[in-house]
């Protein structure tokens, strides 16, 4: 989508260069246990880094808060659907008990705030794959976005509102960096950068970076209608304690002031 993008704003070619990252090779350590964010990220920067490319595509929930030394985001473009969804069975529709299967902290803790009787099992691999892993009248829990872009969507048993389910960070944008210096790719980038994901994926990422990169705890974050939402909680597990709240935002650089205040409050909330 970035290269297509791109040649049709400017009239260039483009060529992509495949990257393989520790979170594709490693389909089996949970992703909290090998780094979370960051492990889909870091080999593609380091071919921009490198010279090999000119840009890195990203996943924006899959990054960091901060960006590399040599690096700047470009552009995020047009947001698809941030919201989670399960797969298998609706939420009402899960038995007492039923397993659920996701590997992310960030959903357990807040699927374990409405249905403390879940049980939750890892979940890994490709997007094939974990369709395959649906457990016996229970359900796995994707992002919407990953479906669309695959056009699995009827795989869908219910969306999840972001009241039910608050997004990662950045969940259903795509963040495109390139190096700080080359001032022809910035120029190329703000041909494709989308203004209301631009503004709304930054303060969820000003938010996410006071509570600082090696936050392991349970967090999501989402702007939506000029609110920021943010969710943090003590862990992932039934009985955390949870902090919750949406604060008006202006839409200017003032935005990352509140996002930050947001953040010291949540950490205060949660005893961290």
């Amino acid at each position: 989508m970035v290269a297509e993008g791109i040649s049709a704003a400017t009239g260039l070619t483009t060529e992509l260069v495949p990257v393989t990252t520790i979170g594709d090779r490693d389909q089996t350590v949970p992703l909290h246990v090998i780094g979370g964010l960051g492990v889909f990220v870091k080999e593609v920067q380091q071919a921009v880094l490198d010279g090999r490319a000119d840009m890195a595509v990203h996943s924006a929930k899959d990054m960091p808060s901060e960006t590399p030394a040599g690096l700047v985001i470009g552009a995020f473009c047009e947001r698809r659907d941030c919201a989670d969804a399960l797969i298998g069975r609706t939420l009402a529709d899960l038995p007492h008990g039923a397993t659920v299967a996701t590997g992310s902290v960030r959903r357990r803790a807040q699927l374990n705030a409405v249905r403390p009787d879940l049980q939750f099992v890892e979940l890994r691999g490709n997007i094939a794959k974990r369709l395959d892993r649906v457990p016996p009248s229970g359900a796995v829990v994707m992002a919407v976005a990953a479906l669309e872009v695959l056009d699995l969507t009827e795989r869908i048993a219910e969306r999840l509102e972001p009241g039910v389910l608050l997004p990662q960070v950045g969940q259903g944008a795509l963040a495109v960096e390139c190096r700080v210096d080359d001032a022809a790719t910035i120029g190329r980038l703000a041909t494709i950068d989308d203004s209301p994901a631009h503004t709304a994926v930054t303060a969820e990422r000003a938010f996410l970076a006071e509570l600082g990169s090696g936050c392991s705890l349970p967090v999501g974050g989402h702007v939506l209608d000029g609110r920021l939402h943010a969710f943090l909680a003590s862990s992932d597990q039934a009985g955390a304690t949870v902090f919750a709240e949406a604060v008006e935002l202006t839409g200017g650089r003032g935005d990352f002031d509140i996002a930050r205040a947001v953040a010291r409050r949540a950490r205060r909330a949660v005893g961290w």
